[in-house]
């Protein structure tokens, strides 16, 4: 990693589209890195445009996609002017697979060009975006859409991504790439792969692009090792998260054991060894409850890069969020009120799934149980091999009959929660249901949400990114401090 100054505070790729591009964007005017969720960015950019694109952002992206005729295909397939009737629902996307069709294909690299061009429009400060490597299908046509539009920084956790540099390299150079996908029941010598050909996606010779630093986000100095050592091309840096940081984390090391309440207890075992981290010679940023000036003055001492902050900023007002969620949500903190709870077996997959508890969202389990069981978006199914050696793809929150059929333990079943479609609905995009209904939230959040509501200046009912930035750096040093009042350096 060769850019200079480094950030003192990189804000959270949180949920899909809560950090979408104009938090990025504020974040990053004022001299930090905003960070756009790479999650679901094609069905976004297809509801988005569904709505009729309020503001024009998307079409005004979709004008400087770089491959001619893309992205008028992509309208003539959504854009609906005057947006849908309410009561209807979104029109479908391909579902996404190993083989995915050109038209799917388009819609990933275009949606993360979106996404990352206007982040970026209007200054020069680095931007970057952040993947689930668990999502493993859309990776590699999310990363090449993202380098089209001059992304800075990959952000991926969730996983172990030990090839992401070397697909970086290829993808900046032209050249054709593949992704091992994780299959369950596979054998030894099995290899299950998808593929991406920049070549063939622009129809000719490929542009040669930026390569963007890669910073992997781990919970443990052994997967910090591991991945200098033996990623296929070159770490740039990580983000150590601890059990508090929202989103998905990691298990708890050895035997999974659960507080009263049914949350996941974490021991020593599970505090990542700095020392080591930061012998391996490269920049980290602490991320889990470090929004507090004194918080960041000792990740600092700990020889920490700087931090990351997600909460903080999901509730501020160039958040995604629902405006209606996000005033609930600093109420119920003002009141002392604010919780979340950390769900062991809620999401997907595996990981503990932190869920802030909220009436009349899919956080209630009896409000949830209540939605007939539906699979949909699909991002969250886990591959497996079926008996005649091709893959199938099953997900323990369809309905239970679908999964049992594909061959899954009806065990697996239970408690989890279809995460893909609640992000939706967290963000304005909910799908309108069979029976008329819309899609409940399913508001994911850090531990910080508790006392988010301090960031509220006297007399105001919402807050700005710059506003936390300004907080947060209010100690540091001069050359770090964001000027009161002010939105953007140069």
């Amino acid at each position: 990693m060769n850019r200079d100054p480094l950030p003192t505070i990189i804000q959270g790729g949180m949920g899909a589209g809560v950090s979408g591009w104009s938090l990025a964007r504020a974040v990053s005017k004022a001299g930090q890195l905003g960070v756009v969720s790479g999650t679901a960015l094609d069905v976004i950019l297809a509801r988005r445009l569904q709505l009729g694109d309020p503001g024009a952002h998307m079409r005004r992206a979709l004008k400087r996609f770089p491959i001619p005729g893309v992205a008028q295909r992509i309208l003539d397939r959504y854009f609906i002017p005057d947006g849908k009737p309410q009561d209807k629902p979104f029109r479908a996307k391909p579902t996404l697979s190993e083989k995915p069709s050109r038209h799917l294909v388009e819609l990933i690299v275009t949606s993360n060009f979106v996404e990352v061009f206007l982040a970026r429009e209007g200054h020069d400060a680095p931007v970057g975006i952040n993947y689930l490597e668990k999502i493993q299908l859309p990776t590699l046509p999310s990363i090449y859409g993202a380098m089209l539009a001059g992304v800075t920084y990959i952000l991926i956790g969730a996983g172990i991504p030990r090839t992401i540099p070397g697909i970086l390299d290829c993808l900046a150079q032209g050249q054709p790439v593949e992704l091992r996908l994780d299959v369950q029941g596979a054998d030894r010598g099995d290899t299950f792969t998808t593929h991406f050909d920049p070549n063939s996606f622009c129809s000719g010779e490929a542009p040669d692009l930026d390569r963007p630093d890669f910073l992997a986000i781990i919970s443990s100095a052994t997967l910090g090792t591991m991945l200098k050592r033996k990623s296929t091309g070159r770490v740039d840096g990580f983000i150590v998260e601890g059990p508090t940081a929202g989103g998905h984390n990691a298990p708890p090391r050895g035997q999974l054991q659960l507080t009263t309440e049914g949350e996941p207890i974490y021991g020593e075992r599970d505090v990542p060894n700095l020392e080591t981290i930061k012998a391996l010679g490269l920049p980290f940023w602490l991320a889990g409850s470090y929004a507090e000036p004194e918080h960041i003055a000792e990740a600092l001492r700990q020889g920490a890069t700087g931090v990351q902050i997600g909460t903080a900023f999901a509730y501020c007002e160039e958040s995604a969020l629902d405006p209606k969620l996000k005033d609930a949500t600093l109420a119920m903190s003002l009141a002392g009120e604010a919780r979340v709870f950390t769900d062991p077996i809620a999401s997907p997959t595996g990981f503990p799934f932190k869920v802030l508890q909220m009436e009349d969202t899919h956080s209630d389990d009896a409000t949830y149980e209540k939605r007939a069981r539906i699979c949909d978006l699909s991002y969250l199914r886990h591959a497996y091999k079926k008996p005649d050696g091709t893959l199938g793809w099953r997900c323990p929150a369809s309905p239970v009959e679908d999964y049992v059929r594909q061959g899954g333990d009806e065990a697996d079943t239970r408690g989890r929660k279809c995460v893909c479609n609640g992000l939706m609905a967290n963000i304005g995009l909910g799908q309108v249901l069979r029976d008329g209904e819309l899609e409940k939230p399913f508001i994911t959040s850090g531990d910080d949400v508790a006392t988010v509501a301090r960031f509220l200046k006297p007399g105001a009912s919402s807050y700005r990114a710059v506003d936390v930035i300004e907080y947060l750096l209010r100690d540091c040093s001069e050359s770090l401090r964001v000027e009161p009042g002010a939105s953007a350096p140069a």
